[in-house]
């Protein structure tokens, strides 16, 4: 019996700005930092959950921002952070286009194999 019906492709998505000259990328990091401050109220919350240093964190969505040519959070220093409406916007943009393509992915690939 072939294992190949078994197996599971995992679609990794990033969202570039191809205008940039940065490399950095709305990819799966970048959206559990920002799901995190939707759910905390904090980027330092959010670091702390994934293990990662608030200095970091802050680097990655200030490099982020950068890239893409807006900005993704609403920072009110001690009091936390916020998204704002375009880093919602692409959030739930991301959660969608990963929803689709791993669904699509999962189709496709059940497809070939029992050819």
């Amino acid at each position: 019996m072939s294992v190949l019906p078994e197996l599971k492709p995992y679609i990794r998505l990033t969202i570039a700005n191809p205008a940039s000259e940065s490399h950095s990328e709305f990819g799966r990091g970048v959206a559990a930092l920002c799901q995190g401050v939707v759910d905390s109220g904090s980027l330092n919350a959010a670091a702390k959950k994934m293990g990662m240093a608030y200095s970091k964190a802050w680097r990655i969505m200030k490099d982020t921002e950068e890239a893409l040519g807006f900005k993704i959070l609403n920072r009110d220093g001690a009091h936390g952070s916020t998204l704002t409406v375009e880093g919602r916007a692409l959030l739930d943009a991301y959660y969608e286009v990963e929803k689709a393509t791993q669904s699509y992915a999962d189709s496709l690939l059940r497809e070939i194999v029992a050819r």
